[in-house]
């Protein structure tokens, strides 16, 4: 199955319609009625849809992350990033989501640094 986004509320939104134009399905926080839901929410409302969550919240979702795996729970997938320009994190993102499956990413946590 191909990767489906939720992008955190810390995202760009022009990063959403970007990603769209590439044929990625994105769900934003906002369009979800989602902001200020806090993180372990977030990363729940996401796992439901099946859907890689996107964030620059680095420090608190590798933490859950961790948490998580610790207590045997599973989720959808993470992505981590710095803040970087639009057009850099859409060809990172678009090089991820078209190299993996969502499969792949279920409880799997990835820089995004590394699909540069």
């Amino acid at each position: 199955m191909t990767i489906r986004l939720y992008l955190d509320e810390d995202v760009d939104v022009a990063l959403a319609a970007a990603l769209r134009q590439r044929g990625i399905e994105v769900l934003t926080t906002q369009e979800a009625g989602h902001l200020g839901l806090r993180d372990e929410d977030q990363l729940t409302f996401a796992t439901r849809g099946e859907r890689v969550f996107f964030t620059h919240n680095r420090g608190d979702f590798a933490r859950l992350h961790k948490e998580m795996t610790r207590e045997g729970r599973s989720h959808a997938g993470i992505i981590l990033s710095d803040q970087l320009p639009v057009g850099v994190l859409l060809r990172r993102l678009s090089n991820l989501c078209f190299r993996l499956t969502q499969e792949e990413m279920t409880t799997r946590l990835e820089f995004l640094g590394s699909w540069g």
